[in-house]
């Protein structure tokens, strides 16, 4: 058979989450292991519920023959708790009827208009943007209903990286899909560093070092990446940090991707959108949304949203930047309908006075004090561990916390590695997301239930403390 010549990028490009360390412990777990999967955002795989709203309405949207029933049962319960809500059922009409076409068809490549402009109202919304201040407002014309976040930010990377000189400045450490997807298309990572020490705060001097190298080497900056509240550390930017970094941009005539996936995911800080710290200033801007994460945790139904401000000017093409993503959008024909759905749900959740509501703020509430206190469990675990230390207000679903003491002969993939062998407990190395020379980290999502955690942390602790100090 002829042997073929393959795109380097991709045998080059790395993906920690689903690396080394998590392969080994799907070896493990076949071989009757008992494993504790902390390496990836994932919480439904590890026991959270959805949310009963959801599901209630893509149950019905998914088999609309069932709704008249559903209205028979609410008119007339045998028992109430078996009913799905009276506005499930209202806005699974709602849904179906400006839809048109339902589930099972293509829509436009941007996505069904009338959520897009869903989304927009919710950006207003959480922004405080009201008609008084209409040249803030979202545009639905510039949102892109996406498979997920992770389509929207390959999506304009592709677009701004043109050839092995173009520059993307990412924090280190970062969430792997950005130095995964600037390989993929041949451009060129540039590393800048957040403060650890002063809880991954960020300044210009720092943004301004990892620019003046990047120049020395002839690389053509284009975007900077920030991710609020952060993936890999789970910190949670303050209003400072944002705006050095929006000064930063606007100085170097740079793009800003705005990775916010997290948004809901705070536990002792205030979460501020880049759309709303930029104001009026003309700063392109690239905003990313998702029901992966949040208290909704639906990863699967790969639902989320791109929002676009300020495009940038494009020197080889007439064609506006918008018009461009809507061609590359097109070559997908549209993102999956079910995850269309759920951004609507997402940004549209229940209003008090709907027979929904109290539900689904009980579910919510409930797990995110459920998310905070694993937590904040792991986290007084790390007092106990020898040279163990973790930085910065607690957001995301992840703690990042720092070996500092580790043998002469070892690294944290040395550590992770027999971290699982010795506990079972799955955690991704630091080095799978970029640190700092000569720091070694271990990223671990606060994700398994409490009772998994209070077993496997004294075995953590015992261990670490055998490890260091062998």
């Amino acid at each position: 058979m002829k042997s073929v010549t393959v795109n380097q990028n991709i045998i080059d490009l790395e993906y920690a989450v689903r690396g080394p360390i998590p392969q080994r412990a799907a070896k493990l777990k076949q071989q009757g292991k008992n494993i504790i999967p902390c390496n990836i955002g994932n919480p439904q795989a590890l026991g959270q519920k959805p949310i009963t709203f959801y599901r209630e309405v893509l149950s019905l949207l998914e088999n609309p023959n069932i709704i008249e029933r559903e209205k028979y049962l609410y008119q007339n319960p045998i028992n109430k708790f078996d009913n799905i809500s009276n506005h499930a059922i209202n806005v699974s009409e709602k849904l179906l009827t400006t839809m048109e076409t339902g589930l099972g068809a293509y829509t436009d490549s941007k996505g069904q208009y009338f959520i897009r402009e869903s989304v927009a109202k919710f950006i207003d919304k959480r922004d405080s943007i009201n008609s008084s201040k209409s040249y803030l407002q979202s545009n639905p014309d510039n949102v892109f209903l996406t498979d997920g976040a992770s389509e929207g930010a390959k999506a304009v990377l592709e677009l701004l990286i043109s050839d092995k000189n173009d520059g993307i400045m990412i924090p280190i450490p970062q969430y792997p899909l950005y130095s995964a997807t600037i390989k993929r298309c041949g451009g060129t990572q540039i590393n800048y560093y957040p403060n650890e020490d002063n809880d991954w705060a960020l300044n210009k001097e720092i943004l301004e070092d990892s620019l003046q190298k990047a120049k020395y080497h002839k690389i053509d900056v284009k975007a900077i990446v920030v991710i609020n509240p952060a993936n890999p550390t789970g910190a949670i930017l303050d209003s400072s940090s944002i705006m050095q970094v929006i000064d930063f941009a606007e100085e170097n005539g740079l793009s800003i991707i705005a990775d916010e996936v997290y948004q809901e995911n705070l536990y002792g800080g205030e979460f501020i959108s880049f759309a709303k710290a930029i104001n009026n200033r003309k700063i392109p801007l690239f905003s990313l949304h998702s029901a992966s994460k949040g208290y909704y945790g639906e990863c699967g139904q790969r639902g989320g949203y791109l929002e676009v401000r300020n495009p940038p000017k494009i020197n080889n093409s007439e064609i506006p930047f918008i018009n461009l993503l809507f061609k590359l959008s097109s070559v997908n024909l549209c993102s999956n309908t079910i995850g269309q759905a759920l951004v609507y749900l997402m940004v549209n959740p229940p209003q008090k006075g709907t027979d929904a509501f109290d539900i689904f703020t009980k579910e919510k509430r409930t797990i995110l004090d459920d998310l905070f206190n694993k937590a904040t469990l792991i986290r007084n675990s790390f007092k106990n561990m020898d040279g163990m230390e973790c930085f910065g207000k607690i957001g995301a679903l992840y703690l990042f916390p720092r070996l500092n003491k580790l043998p002469d002969n070892s690294n944290d993939f040395d550590y992770c590695m027999s971290l699982l062998e010795e506990t079972g407990l799955c955690v991704v190395n630091g080095s799978g997301f970029g640190q700092k020379a000569g720091t070694h980290h271990l990223r671990i999502a606060f994700l398994p239930s409490i009772e998994s955690l209070k077993n496997v942390l004294p075995s953590w602790t015992e261990f670490h403390n055998k490890y260091v100090n062998q």
